[in-house]
């Protein structure tokens, strides 16, 4: 396992578990970033990423990506 934000570019990856606060947890949930979802990095710039999550394309922080876990 290792985070979001270390993952490469176009490769899809699996989300295995979310950690962070409880009320961090939910939001991100909430973006769609809920375990056993497919998750692909599409692109990184100034610490964010875009990332397609449930046929939805998403842009979060580095700090938000390092708690959420894929493999």
């Amino acid at each position: 396992m290792m985070p979001l934000s270390m993952a490469k570019q176009g490769e899809p990856n699996t989300i295995r578990r979310v950690g962070g606060k409880e009320e961090t947890r939910r939001f991100i949930e909430n973006l769609g970033f809920v375990a056993g979802a497919e998750v692909m990095v599409i692109s990184e710039f100034n610490g964010s990423m875009i990332v397609n999550v449930k046929d939805s394309r998403v842009a979060i922080g580095k700090d938000m990506a390092n708690k959420i876990m894929v493999g």
